[in-house]
């Protein structure tokens, strides 16, 4: 009798263990995914200035669009979702950019400004795919941290749900260009 609740009780142990460890290789799933979003955001941030004071040359009487634009990043929001209302205001402000842009066809004549927008057009789809990542990563966190028996392990411990990124990007808020 006693060998068989050592047994059961060394079952328990080593799937506690088990669960433990799945949570924790998870979690750094989750924070791996995201420092592949932090590296596309300051690419976005640091092109951000080069590409406004490209602009500033052709439009110095679109000063608010230009002031928008240039958000710092040193303040930083803690949460995901507060960081993903902030980047989407970039977006617009950046869309709103390249729409006043189409008024300067000097503007987009220019080398410069082209290969402005081509490596931010590159970095907001590299942005994308790591956000893809890392929402598959949060699903996967929160599937597991909810899921039953391991919520019973996972909670305790201060396992918790993970906050998914959505944020809409410059480069899909530009018209189509449509060809007749």
């Amino acid at each position: 009798m006693m060998e068989i609740v050592l047994l059961i009780l060394a079952i328990l142990v080593i799937a506690g263990i088990w669960v433990y460890n799945r949570l924790v290789r998870q979690r750094n799933v989750v924070a791996a995914a995201w420092s592949d979003i932090d590296v596309q955001l300051q690419k976005r941030h640091e092109l951000v200035p080069n590409l406004v004071a490209t602009v500033r040359g052709y439009m110095d009487h679109e000063a608010g669009v230009l002031e928008r634009t240039t958000l710092s990043r040193s303040a930083t929001p803690e949460r995901v979702g507060e960081l993903a209302a902030q980047e989407t205001g970039l977006s617009r402000s950046l869309g709103h950019l390249f729409a006043l842009a189409e008024d300067y066809p000097e503007l987009k004549a220019s080398e410069g400004f082209r290969q402005l927008h081509a490596s931010l057009v590159g970095i907001e789809d590299d942005l994308q795919y790591a956000r893809r990542y890392y929402n598959g990563a949060v699903r996967d966190n929160n599937n597991l941290v909810q899921s039953f028996p391991i919520n019973l392990v996972a909670g305790p411990l201060g396992f918790r749900q993970a906050e998914f990124f959505e944020i809409e990007l410059a480069s899909q808020r530009q018209a189509p260009h449509v060809a007749l």
